[in-house]
């Protein structure tokens, strides 16, 4: 005779059964959990085992291939390895960030990003890039930044304090001209996240590039800049141009009494950078093993003494830092674009 458990017995039977599997489920799945965690530290123990390629998506030359090259030496000395730099210029960097973006996520190709190809350009043309600018790549670390300073012409210009000049500004709402090296470089944006913390209003005139830029400003077609330190700070001590602030988060090395816009300007902080990043879904081991060995090199006073004859501030800092940087770094560019009316060339 067939006996039927009573109902409440029945459910308890199916919890049973469920508990069991989710619990069986759980387990495989720390099993799998530790067994990848374990094989990826014994590939970062043994990493590299195999020449490293290390895309820079500008030309030979200036200060993204330089930090490239720096770091490329280094670690082709410390790991025994040979660290092959490839330049992939193209697009505004775009080129040489979509051959990374698509390249094996297993450390053995690197590469160079910026604050054009991965946060303005992106932010300026959304959808018209062949990766995302931030969740397609693992930061490794933020190498150095490239101090902007804020100009103006010294002898059209009255101003010799950032109070002062935004004074002018207001005293002149529209009639001053600025100068960048093109609608949507990093010149540009400075300027306009000035104008917007500021309260003030100029005129763009665009160039094409930094040195007819420089012509005009000191010939006084337009009587302001937020120019690289390593085209403007020489005019400066020429007295041909007036440096009212550096566009950073820290003191210039070669000005340490030239105050920052930042202390004056609150929520300003631009400074155009590059850091190395590989491909999403890099072992985070490796991306770390990367990470620490980069940051160890550029705090050697070899390594500060060569950036900072380049032009650049080092920085070196974790790969969640830089990760993070990224993201806030696009986001912050994507409202001043979008603010300013902004639209691509």
């Amino acid at each position: 005779m067939a006996v039927s458990l009573p109902q409440n017995l029945t459910i308890f039977k199916e919890i049973n059964v469920k508990s069991c599997f989710l619990t069986l489920w759980r387990g495989l799945l720390a099993v799998c959990l530790l067994s990848t965690s374990v094989a990826q530290a014994q590939d970062a123990a043994s990493y590299p085992n195999k020449p490293i390629r290390l895309i820079v998506p500008v030309p030979p030359g200036g200060a993204a291939d330089g930090m490239a090259r720096l770091v490329a030496d280094h670690l082709q000395t410390k790991w025994g390895q040979p660290v092959l730099v490839d330049n992939k210029p193209g697009a505004g960097s775009a080129v040489g960030l979509g051959l990374l973006s698509k390249s094996p996520p297993d450390g053995y190709t690197i590469g160079m990003g910026n604050i054009a190809a991965n946060a303005i350009n992106p932010a300026l043309q959304p959808n018209q890039f062949a990766y995302q600018p931030v969740k397609d790549f693992a930061a490794i670390t933020l190498i150095g930044v490239t101090p902007l300073i804020l100009v103006v012409n010294a002898d059209k210009v009255p101003s010799k304090t950032i109070p002062e000049f935004i004074a002018y500004l207001k005293a002149n709402p529209g009639k001053i001209a600025y100068g960048s090296s093109g609608t949507g470089s990093s010149l540009h944006i400075a300027m306009e996240l000035f104008l917007q913390k500021t309260g003030t209003t100029m005129l763009h005139v665009p160039y094409k590039g930094s040195a007819p830029m420089m012509t005009d400003l000191l010939g006084g077609q337009v009587l302001a800049s937020m120019d690289a330190a390593t085209t403007s700070w020489p005019q400066v001590q020429a007295g041909k141009l007036r440096a009212l602030g550096v566009a950073g988060s820290e003191r210039a090395f070669f000005a340490p009494d030239l105050p920052l816009v930042r202390d004056i300007v609150s929520g300003f902080d631009v400074k155009p950078w590059h850091g190395l990043m590989a491909p999403a879904g890099t072992p985070p081991a490796i991306v770390n093993k990367l990470s620490e060995e980069i940051q160890a090199f550029l705090r050697t006073p070899a390594a500060q003494a060569k950036l900072q004859a380049a032009g650049i501030v080092r920085v070196g800092n974790s790969a969640a830092e830089f990760q993070a940087f990224m993201a806030s770094e696009f986001e912050l560019y994507k409202k001043v674009i979008q603010e300013a009316g902004i639209k691509a060339e």
